[in-house]
């Protein structure tokens, strides 16, 4: 039995060989997009092109616009004589954010009971800056309102301080971007990897007519299927080392819990997803047919498994049907090795829960698998 397994596992990494674009794609394709997604998501947003109409013309007027620039958060597009010159940047998406200064702004400052404001108008349209913007304009107006305040009371700097939170971030002390986006994109490239390799296994030979040659040897069902998973089971191994090293050595995402806990669950998790590619792949006639199944079941859990939307915020019926998805289960186990450094004794639901579904998607998935091959 070994003898004949071991035929198999060469037979499909000759094929592999052969149509090396496959792995190629998607192992250093992975690695590119998981390396895009963290440069992209490590740097903070800044220079943020902002438009400027100040009606007032006033050192006061000045002053903010210099307390803009200070921020680093925006970068002055150019000042605008009108409002209709604001709208039609906006419109072409040439900024992200305009301030009016009315022309009674200085005055207002001035006036012992003045009320001095200033509209600010963002581009909703991409909201990820437009909530940088707010929070950026939030604070530098906070700061200026808390300036004229001391300043019209006659109190010295400080006076009117208030309320101060001792604020501390576990786990993320730079609230770095990166270190929540690596580990969740690790995860959909590692499901995408098992599925694609998995999922084109049984379909490739039928397409090429190579399945009934397969099926007339003397191989029995369950070699067949050790045959094929054994190659998906190295290859979603690999994979998972590679990506591993990557998030480690370019953007600093830590391994503070146990690296072979790790090595052990990254292999159950191989497991279970296995088995759904193995039912696609039984289940296409075609591997356009079986990719596009794979992108379809991809895309539902990226949805569910807590990369797109936190699970914790979605409303209760979602958040069950999220439970009922491994890579949901994953995702918490590999942010919780790496980021928090736990074990078993804090894991254990989601392993737990990890296992059941590999049981059963195994079992639904061995029972179809032989069913088709005899």
């Amino acid at each position: 039995m070994a003898k004949r397994i071991y035929s198999l596992v060469i037979k499909d990494f000759t094929h592999l060989i052969r149509d090396w674009w496959v792995p190629a794609f998607m192992l250093f394709g992975g690695m590119l997009e998981l390396l895009l997604t963290g440069w992209a998501t490590s740097r903070p947003i800044s220079n943020l092109p902002i438009m400027i109409l100040d009606q007032d013309q006033t050192p006061a007027s000045r002053e903010l616009i210099s307390a803009l620039e200070n921020t680093t958060t925006f970068s002055i597009s150019h000042y605008a004589a009108a409002f209709d010159e604001i709208e039609s940047e906006l419109e072409r998406g040439s900024i992200n954010a305009a301030i009016i200064i009315p022309n009674n702004y200085g005055s207002e400052i001035a006036a012992q009971n003045g009320n001095p404001t200033i509209a600010a108008i963002l581009n909703g349209a991409e909201s990820t800056a437009a909530i940088v913007a707010l929070r950026s304009i939030d604070g530098l107006t906070t700061d200026l309102g808390m300036g004229i305040t001391i300043e019209r009371l006659g109190l010295p700097e400080g006076a009117l301080a208030g309320f101060i939170p001792s604020l501390r971030v576990w786990f993320n002390e730079a609230l770095n971007e990166a270190l929540y986006t690596t580990p969740a994109e690790l995860g959909l490239m590692l499901e995408f990897t098992i599925l694609i390799f998995a999922g084109l296994s049984f379909s490739r030979e039928r397409e090429m007519g190579t399945l009934e040659q397969l099926l007339v040897m003397p191989f029995s069902s369950l070699e067949i299927i050790a045959g094929k998973s054994i190659p998906v089971i190295i290859i979603g191994f690999v994979d998972f080392l590679l990506l591993g090293t990557i998030i480690t050595l370019a953007f600093d995402v830590p391994i503070r819990g146990s690296v072979s806990l790790l090595l052990l669950l990254a292999l159950i998790y191989i497991l279970v997803e296995l088995g759904k590619g193995l039912v696609i792949s039984v289940s296409s006639r075609t591997q356009q047919q079986a990719f596009l199944i794979i992108l379809l079941v991809g895309m539902v859990d990226f949805l569910f498994m807590g990369y797109a939307v936190p699970v914790e915020s979605m409303p209760p019926i979602l958040q069950t049907i999220s439970h009922l998805i491994p890579a949901h289960h994953w995702l918490v186990i590999l942010r919780g090795i790496l980021l928090k450094g736990v074990g078993l004794e804090t894991l254990w639901p989601n392993v737990m829960a990890l296992i059941i579904l590999g049981i059963v998607i195994g079992s639904i998935s061995l029972v179809i698998v032989r069913r088709s091959l005899d």
